[in-house]
């Protein structure tokens, strides 16, 4: 398949074919929810802790007679109704990464990539021409494209970058949460899914072409 590559003020110069085992899958919503669900999993601490009854402080001994005194019978201090006592059923310290294989998270990725370009979601920049770190240029480029994060209903993008692109990265680091940037070996499905729009360069687009496409069937 064809995306048109555009020039910074939003005007076409030209296209550039990409390999449909990238971006003209089948997306497998199944496999795309499991990896990403994996994901976010993995994100988790697992670190949340309560005391169970046998941790807590307080006296192993019976409060008061079962018998007699005319309140509820009680066992322990320690039980989870009593203040201060232990909690039941609840959280430990746990693991909650999933293992996902290579190919899942491959396709997974091929399949969210895919779908943005079906919807027309991805815009090709020929150069960013930005040599020195300016925000408002990076404004400046985001509103002739369209995509301009002017506030809370406006489209989230997810643009591209090289790792030695120090300039624009810092024209358009400081754009709010409707922008975020990557670089081509970061990519994956949920950041793909969860932005509306995906924007690369002509040379991020060959570099996450051949750090993806090899292994993408």
């Amino acid at each position: 398949m064809k995306v048109s590559v555009m020039a910074v003020t939003g005007k076409e110069t030209s296209s550039v074919e990409v390999p449909d085992a990238l971006f003209g899958v089948t997306p497998n919503v199944g496999l795309i929810h499991q990896v990403v669900t994996a994901q976010l999993a993995h994100k988790r601490s697992g670190t949340a802790s309560t005391k169970t009854r046998a941790e807590v402080s307080g006296g192993g001994a019976k409060p008061w007679n079962q018998k007699g005194t005319g309140r509820a019978r009680q066992g322990s201090i320690r039980s989870p109704q009593w203040r201060g006592g232990g909690i039941a059923h609840g959280p430990k310290p746990r693991d909650y990464s999933q293992r996902t294989p290579k190919k899942m998270v491959r396709a997974a990725l091929c399949g969210a990539l895919s779908d943005r370009a079906a919807d027309g979601h991805i815009k090709v920049i020929d150069s960013w021409g930005i040599d020195a770190p300016s925000t408002k240029r990076g404004i400046e480029i985001l509103s002739a494209l369209g995509l301009r994060p002017a506030n809370e209903r406006s489209p989230r993008v997810l643009i591209v970058l090289d790792r030695a692109e120090h300039a624009v990265w810092k024209s358009f680091r400081n754009l709010g949460n409707r922008v975020q940037i990557a670089i081509p070996e970061e990519l994956n499905p949920y950041d793909i899914l969860v932005n509306d729009w995906l924007v690369f360069s002509s040379a991020t687009l060959e570099h996450t072409v051949s750090q993806f496409s090899g292994g993408a069937a």
